[in-house]
């Protein structure tokens, strides 16, 4: 009987692989063709896109059917995160009622690789009717989409990645990249900053860093605060009922001063140390933060000095909180 294990002459590893990395450099050729793109037509049609959206008094409305509409979301999503917003309307439910969400503020994308997918025609000529600005984005800027928009942004018709060139890849790739262009336009055109970026991303631990210091800090009579006089004594009970492992001592116009950590005990211990002062202990010109400071900024203080608490201090240098590794773990920041 014919042997039906013998071993294939390239290991299976081996073989997916080099499947992936012919899609991976089909895919990454597409994107080198979508660069080069700009420089024509397309980098034509995407500054007026950008005008169109800037101006617009409404939202942008993303639509597309199949894998372009899967893109869509994504687009719309990303441009409401980044301050623009965005919404997708589905093609097939805008033909029953759906289009009323569109209004003459707004302007729609639609996205289609060969322009002519039959869904798109109703919400086409809505928008033509009711002078609702068009952007197309597809690879046939002479199709029914792309002849009826107000801005093309016309693809580059690039191999796709699937051997039998039939399957969405290369194509819903670069309608998916140009997507992000055009978000990261519209943001550095609104100078969208960080603390921006915190509104629209609350939840999980893209929102953790971007909490600031003052949302998470100790502040008040939970502070372990001390004058240069206070005898270790009292800067050890006081330590022990906070519990932060370091105390702050200020000087006599209230800027902190200096430090003292449990570490600094240790390197302290001696039958000596309870009768010395907070000065003799303590860390001069410690490291702080600024209230206004992102929790992702204190955390990178935090693992780089490899310490556990920070103390948090005002424009003239008076200590008005202490945020502590476990306010950044409580938060889900680490």
């Amino acid at each position: 009987m014919p042997n039906r294990h013998i071993a294939s002459p390239v290991p299976l590893g081996a073989q997916w692989r080099a499947s992936a990395r012919r899609a991976l450099s089909i895919e990454s050729e597409g994107l080198q063709q979508l660069i080069a793109a700009l420089d024509g037509p397309l980098g034509d049609g995407f500054a007026r896109a950008v005008e169109l959206i800037r101006k617009a008094k409404g939202r942008v409305v993303l639509a597309g059917m199949g894998k372009s509409g899967h893109v869509a979301r994504k687009i719309a999503a990303t441009l409401a995160s980044t301050g623009t917003p965005a919404s997708f309307v589905h093609p097939a439910e805008a033909s029953h009622g759906d289009l009323g969400m569109i209004t003459a503020d707004d302007v729609v994308i639609m996205i289609s690789n060969s322009g002519e997918s039959p869904e798109l025609r109703d919400m086409l000529t809505y928008s033509r009717r009711f002078a609702v600005p068009l952007i197309a984005i597809t690879a046939a800027p002479e199709s029914t989409l792309g002849s009826g928009a107000d801005v093309v942004l016309p693809l580059p018709r690039a191999r796709e990645a699937c051997p039998n060139g039939l399957a969405p890849t290369t194509s819903t790739l670069l309608q998916l990249a140009l997507g992000d262009a055009l978000a990261m336009a519209l943001l550095e055109d609104k100078g969208f900053s960080a603390h921006d970026f915190r509104k629209f991303h609350p939840g999980g631990k893209l929102g953790a860093q971007l909490k600031h210091v003052r949302d998470i800090m100790h502040k008040r009579d939970e502070l372990p605060l001390g004058n240069h006089g206070m005898s270790m004594a009292e800067v050890l009970i006081i330590m022990t009922r906070r519990s932060y492992g370091c105390f702050g001592v200020v000087d006599e116009s209230g800027r902190l001063a200096g430090v003292i950590t449990d570490g600094d005990l240790r390197r302290n211990m001696s039958p000596d140390l309870l009768k010395g002062t907070a000065a003799t202990i303590m860390t001069a010109n410690p490291k702080t933060i600024g209230a206004d400071a992102l929790a992702s900024e204190a955390l990178e203080q935090i693992n780089t000095l490899k310490i556990t608490s920070l103390f948090v201090i005002d424009s003239e240098q008076r200590p008005v909180g202490l945020v502590h590794i476990h306010d950044l773990l409580r938060i889900g920041l680490v």
